[in-house]
């Protein structure tokens, strides 16, 4: 890839960069610019308190689903 070209997007990789940049304007994740583990430059995020509560939220909610289908299955 020449230096000044656009780097070239894998599938699936704007969603996700999509998906992080709406968790920061919520506030669920804080990030900061450092150098990665192979000295280039990289974007590092961390989850907000808020976004901790976020995350129990919805866990919460996905293992209510997963009860539910538990109690279909056997059911069934």
């Amino acid at each position: 890839m020449a230096s000044n070209s656009a780097p070239e997007l894998l599938p699936g990789t704007l969603y996700l960069l999509i998906l992080l940049n709406r968790m920061l304007v919520k506030g669920w994740l804080a990030s900061e610019w450092g150098v990665s583990e192979n000295n280039r430059k990289a974007r590092f995020y961390k989850l907000t308190p808020e976004g901790r509560k976020q995350l129990d939220k919805e866990a919460g909610e996905f293992d209510r689903l997963v009860r539910a289908i538990q109690l279909v299955m056997r059911t069934a």
